[in-house]
């Protein structure tokens, strides 16, 4: 395993971390859920990553029991706070109230006295962001979390957070964006803007939901058992991808993948490990042999000329607009 530095911080985080989007206490039974943690623990993956709504707070909860007994210093342990973890109105959003009752609840569930970094799940047009910041300045200095990150911010966003936070005496060093070789719209804006601040980027779904495995055929089913045939949310998150167009041209990534010598999970996550702004590639599983597979890729470097292949396979249908990074427009 191959560690980078989160931003301009001395925390060194995996090149793969481990996430529990969708999988623990949704669709995969528990004792498989821990079998793959231990499999990460196993092939020196140290960063996890999760978030208080997967699985309606079920995931917080079946991480930290996979993590019960391990050296908490030798972990990085990174959740979210914004989405709804509950029926009132307060229950959401980045108010001062939820974040403060937020990062309580993880800590429970989680089974720890501190994360390491705190993420913005997404921004939250309804509380000022001075509000936000505040609370977590005060989240951080009584050491409920070490650093604070973001996810899904716009370039604009992240750069007045991150002013903010330097005056509140706290450190902003990541955002968290889905990136893959289908879905590069942080590179015109939200790269440039990160590199100037100090600010990594730990990247989500870099297999595009598995469509970059090359597993969904043009004109078949999905496979049974798939992320395409979940319907407690990965279904509707991979549908823009299932297109016969893009599943076609990600069939063509098959021989570059043979000859770099990578399955093509590894080449996708490989390949946006290239990006110098990018500290980790967060990969989910739902067997101990995915993680195998996948952590293959930490370390590889792919020459100019296959990056060069890959992008005249797969331009026509990546998508680059920077407007496509986007919170909801007001909570209800």
């Amino acid at each position: 395993m191959e560690f980078r530095h989160l931003g301009r911080s001395g925390l060194l985080i995996s090149e793969i971390s481990y996430g529990n989007w969708i999988t623990h206490g949704s669709q995969i039974e528990e004792e498989a859920a821990l079998s793959c943690v231990r499999a990460a623990l196993e092939v020196g993956i140290t960063t996890f990553d999760t978030a208080d709504v997967y699985a309606g707070t079920k995931a917080e909860a079946v991480l930290g029991r996979a993590l019960k007994g391990e050296r908490r210093e030798g972990l990085e342990i990174l959740t979210k706070v914004y989405w709804p973890t509950g029926p009132g109105r307060n229950d959401r959003g980045l108010s001062r109230k939820h974040i403060m009752e937020s990062i309580n609840g993880s800590l429970r569930r989680l089974q720890t006295d501190y994360v390491d970094l705190y993420q913005a799940h997404r921004y939250d047009y309804a509380t000022p962001l001075e509000e936000t910041m505040e609370a977590f300045a005060d989240v951080v200095h009584s050491g409920k979390a070490h650093y604070i990150g973001v996810s899904e911010w716009k370039a604009s966003e992240i750069r007045a957070a991150h002013a903010l936070a330097r005056e509140l005496k706290i450190q902003l060093i990541s955002n968290q964006p889905q990136y893959s070789m289908l879905w590069r719209v942080i590179e015109g804006e939200v790269v440039p803007t990160s590199q100037e601040l100090g600010v990594s980027q730990i990247v989500f779904s870099p297999i595009a939901q598995g469509v970059l495995t090359g597993k969904y055929l043009p004109g078949q089913e999905p496979p049974a058992g798939s992320r395409a045939t979940d319907t407690s949310g990965g279904a509707g998150f991979i549908a823009r991808f299932m297109s016969d167009e893009v599943l076609t041209r990600v069939q063509r990534l098959k021989p570059l993948a043979e000859q770099a010598g990578l399955s093509m999970a590894q080449l996708a996550v490989a390949w946006v490990l290239q990006n110098p702004n990018v500290s980790s590639a967060i990969v989910g599983a739902s067997r101990p042999e995915q993680v195998h597979d996948n952590v293959k890729a930490a370390g590889v470097k792919l020459d100019a000329e296959l990056l060069k292949a890959i992008d005249e396979i797969v331009d026509p249908i990546t998508e680059r607009d920077p407007a496509k990074t986007q919170s909801p427009a007001q909570r209800p």
